[in-house]
């Protein structure tokens, strides 16, 4: 399986970014919840779960970690195997790289890292201020 991020950049304060995540060699097995999901790490701190979207028999699913609700948006065009993660209201605190997973867990868990089972490279995203 293969997961490869991109999009990231340098954006000011209040603007916005749209992340892609191309998925690869994946094959859904008919019986485990898998999922889609985009964490971020930003340096001195814990990755955390940022968004994400229900995989087979989850379609339209999505859950979101606090501090991104109302701002960031994830979506999915399953006839590309690619998902997205569109971010506007951008502060510096959402300063981190950026990283797309395939997790493997009830939505509602899916945004715990313990839940992936697969990470993509990562994309870096800086908010300058």
């Amino acid at each position: 399986v293969q997961l490869v991020e991109s999009g990231g950049g340098l954006v000011q304060a209040g603007g916005s970014l749209r992340l892609s995540c191309a998925v690869s060699g994946f094959t859904w097995d008919g019986f485990d919840d898998y999922h889609i999901g985009w964490f971020r790490e930003a340096p001195g701190k814990q990755r955390e779960g940022v968004a994400i979207i229900g995989g087979d028999g989850y379609e339209g699913v999505t859950y979101y970690g606090d501090s991104v609700k109302g701002r960031f948006t994830i979506s999915s065009d399953n006839a590309k195997n690619t998902a997205y993660l569109q971010m506007n209201g951008l502060k510096p605190e959402d300063t981190a790289v950026y990283l797309c997973a395939l997790t493997r867990a009830p939505p509602l868990l899916a945004l715990k890292t313990i839940a992936v089972v697969y990470w993509g490279q990562g994309t870096q995203v800086t908010v300058s201020s």
